[in-house]
Formats: structure tokens, C-alpha cells, sequence
């Protein structure tokens, strides 16, 4: 298995999934105990959600889950949310809080810089170069995060989440006309939204957001619950359920691509 898969579009836009894989190598599936081979963090069937919404989309997929290490992560260690519950770049629990390793057997700084090595930096490598040629090919480049989680985790949240999450770190990561955009849109559809909340932007959309030279990045956290049967296993796909969605996705999607593809942003200039 490859730890990374790259579908090159012709297009703007560029379509993040750090967390949709679910390989394993062998020797870190032998290290988890029966709760982590659940791998109940996965955001479940992100490829499928967002396959063929925007022809000329780049895709970019960690094949790899993020119990082995999260690409969405900072590489150095530090914490996306400090002072709020979280997990780590080789995280120690799952999103309840409980270990997802056997006893003894969480890997040590040793094992987090080989994985980091053989399955982050491959995926940002990727992820960079993609970035870096849509933009010579348009002038800009526009990164949306695709993420999904779980409508309730006590452990990260209060409450039930909104099923539409914006994250742009507070507008620092992409131009404001883009984030007008897609809020707007999300409002407008009637399902639950919100800007800047719980998730603002990710590592990924935090390091590669960079306006003023032409690279706008955004996050969308979606909760499972507008595109799954069940938020529980077998997290079956439920077509029905997500074609409302999907339908949003796309025409968000496609204009952010008409957006950038119109030279509006193409001086690199970050709009307040």
C-alpha cells in the first residue's frame, strides 16, 4: 500500500483527505489493543463523499489511518488547541479519551520519527508540490481540507457539533471573499453551521494558508451524521442521506473553483 494517492485535475481547487485512509502497517496494527483496531476516528468514507463533485479537482488521500501517525498534525509535536482536549501527532487515545494501544506498547520518539518519515512528510511532500503546481498553472490555488467526525465526543466537545464546520483560523488562512463564500452557502442551506468554532482550521489549512502569495486554504469538518446510516459501525455510506450534501459540496466547490479561475484572486492580495 502507498502511503499517499494523488488524482492531478486541472482545475483550482485541491481536495485534502488526511484521514479517510485506513491501512495500517503490520507492525503498528500489532501494537494496538481492540479498542484501536476499531479505528473508530476514521472520517469515514470522505473519499466517496466527495468523489466527482468538482471535475478538474486535484485530490490528495493518506491511504494511512492517523493511529499511526496524523497528517494533519504538526510535524513538531505542538498541539492545534493548546488548553483544550485533543489528540496528538501520534496519538496516545481516540477521541474518548482512551488508550488505543496495548500496555507498553504506545510508540516512543523513536517509532513517532520513522512514521513521520515514511507516511507525514510523504503526504505533505505530495500535498505541497500539488499546491505549488496548480498555482503556477492558475496564478492561485485553492486547498479545501476535507475532514468528518463524530457528532458527539464528550471528550473534545460540549454538546451535539454542527454538521457544517468552517476553519479558516479566524480568516488568516484564505481570502475573506472565499470565506463569505462558503459561509454563506452553508447558511443558506439550512443545515447547522459555523465559523470558526470548535474546529478552525486544522495544521494543514493553518500551514499552507498563505493569501497574500496566493495559496487560500479552508477546512470544512463535516458531522458524520448528515452522511452516514449510523454514526457507529459498520459507519455504512448512506447515499440518500448525503445527496442533499453532496449536492452543497458541489456547488460550493465549483465556484470556489470559478472564483479562483477568474483571476479575482490572482494578485495574491488577502481581501478583509
Amino acid at each position: 500500500m502507498t502511503p499517499v494517492e494523488v488524482i492531478e485535475g486541472e482545475g483550482a481547487v485541491i481536495l485534502g483527505q488526511p484521514h479517510g485512509g485506513t491501512w495500517l502497517p503490520d507492525t503498528v496494527a500489532a501494537r494496538l489493543n481492540a479498542r484501536g483496531r476499531a479505528l473508530a476516528d476514521t472520517d469515514w468514507h470522505i473519499g466517496r463523499l466527495y468523489d466527482e463533485l468538482l471535475p478538474g479537482a486535484t485530490v490528495v488521500r493518506a491511504n494511512f489511518h492517523r493511529y499511526a501517525i496524523d497528517a494533519n498534525r504538526d510535524p513538531g509535536g505542538g498541539s492545534l488547541y493548546p488548553g483544550q482536549n485533543t489528540t496528538g501527532l501520534c496519538p496516545a487515545t481516540d477521541f474518548d479519551g482512551q488508550p488505543i494501544w496495548r500496555p507498553g506498547a504506545a510508540p516512543g520518539a523513536g517509532a513517532v520519527a520513522a512514521r513521520r518519515d515514511e507516511l507525514h512528510a510523504p503526504y505533505h511532500a505530495a500535498l505541497a508540490a500539488q499546491v505549488e503546481r496548480v498555482r503556477a498553472r492558475h496564478g492561485v490555488a485553492v486547498l479545501w481540507d476535507c475532514h468528518s467526525i463524530r457528532s458527539e465526543i464528550p471528550f473534545l466537545f460540549e454538546g451535539r457539533l454542527p454538521v457544517l464546520n468552517i476553519g479558516s483560523d479566524g480568516g488568516a488562512t484564505c481570502d475573506a471573499r472565499i470565506e463569505a463564500r462558503v459561509a454563506a452557502a452553508c447558511q443558506g442551506s439550512g443545515l447547522e453551521t459555523v465559523l470558526n468554532g470548535r474546529f478552525r482550521g486544522g495544521w494543514t489549512t493553518r500551514h499552507y494558508g498563505r493569501p497574500e502569495s496566493g495559496v487560500h486554504a479552508i477546512q470544512m469538518e463535516i458531522a458524520q451524521r448528515a452522511y452516514l446510516a449510523a454514526e457507529a459501525p459498520p459507519w455504512a455510506f448512506d447515499a440518500e442521506r448525503a445527496a442533499p450534501l453532496r449536492t452543497l459540496l458541489a456547488r460550493i466547490l465549483t465556484d470556489l473553483d470559478h472564483l479562483a479561475r477568474s483571476g479575482a484572486l490572482a494578485t495574491g492580495a488577502h481581501h478583509a
